[in-house]
């Protein structure tokens, strides 16, 4: 499978692995070994995780995966995130919140590798818009941490399009993506113009929660069950599972999205997968995004 190059030194798969649930998944470091191997026989080699997932236990744990078969590291892409201090029984945080400063980041990125035990990461992204955030501040750490060799390449989540360009005004290291949320049922960045504002930046972003937490697939809320027939009707017209046409639709559009799939099971990941290949009409596209009755065509 052909990956995708976001920068000189880093390319990624065209469907990310999260491992957001990692540790919900209760396996032991042989499964979980077994699982990345199968990803990787996939051709899915880039994976997605963060500081605060699983309670600040995912790194570690994918720290032990990569002591015990030291051998993946070559094989895989690592993206990590900070930004976000959570209330939690291993930190001392009197309120939730967001730190962007120098100090912070530069400690997480340093913690995320030694927890990972994986000498570099390949993307470091600041997970969360923060009201606090000094733009020439942090662009300047984000470019000390390319120079000195602790990542390959630096992004952005959740950001919108004034804020992306603001920090980015502040360095000279190219931000490479911005993971944002997109589905059948959240519009937001269509709608904030980060899907124009991207396309212009000429940045591939990263869709988290594609199935909406599954939620496109398990809730009776109105905007989903819209969304989930339209979703079926297509699905069968095309012959395949539901799940593969939502990732078709998402990499139908010419921002060139990269989406991440979140479960543990690799058939999942295969429905996924097979979103690439699948032919979407244009018209089809729209009838999706028009399903849920959120968005409306002028």
């Amino acid at each position: 499978m052909e990956k995708i190059k976001l920068n000189e030194n880093v390319l990624v798969s065209p469907i990310v692995q999260g491992l957001w649930r990692l540790t919900d998944w209760n396996w032991t470091i042989a499964e979980t070994v077994e699982f990345i191997e199968q990803c990787i026989a996939l051709g899915v080699t880039t994976f997605d995780t963060a500081e605060i997932y699983g309670n600040y236990a995912c790194e570690e744990r994918v720290g032990e995966v990569l002591r015990a078969a030291p051998h993946l590291r070559d094989r895989i892409e690592i993206v990590a995130k900070t930004g976000i201090n959570m209330m939690s029984d291993k930190r001392a945080y009197t309120i939730g919140h967001y730190d962007t400063r120098k100090h912070k980041v530069v400690k997480s990125c340093q913690d995320s590798i030694r927890k990972m035990n994986c000498d570099y990461l390949d993307v470091f992204l600041i997970h969360r818009e923060d009201p606090l955030i000094d733009h020439r501040e942090l662009g300047k750490t984000l470019d000390e941490l390319v120079d000195a060799g602790w990542v390959k390449a630096v992004g952005v989540s959740n950001f919108d399009p004034m804020k992306f360009d603001a920090l980015q005004s502040h360095m000279k290291h190219k931000l490479i993506t911005n993971q944002i949320e997109c589905s059948p049922i959240c519009f937001e960045h269509f709608n904030n113009g980060n899907m124009d504002y991207l396309q212009k930046m000429n940045v591939r972003p990263m869709i988290w929660s594609p199935l909406a937490g599954g939620r496109l697939f398990t809730s009776n809320e109105e905007k989903n069950m819209k969304a989930r027939k339209k979703i079926d009707e297509i699905a069968r017209r095309h012959g395949v599972e539901s799940e593969s046409i939502v990732f078709a639709w998402l990499l139908y559009h010419p921002v060139k999205a990269i989406p991440i799939s979140g479960s543990g099971k690799i058939r999942r990941l295969q429905h996924a997968l097979a979103g690439l290949t699948i032919a979407l009409t244009h018209e089809e596209w729209y009838e999706i995004y028009t399903a849920s009755g959120q968005q409306r065509l002028r």
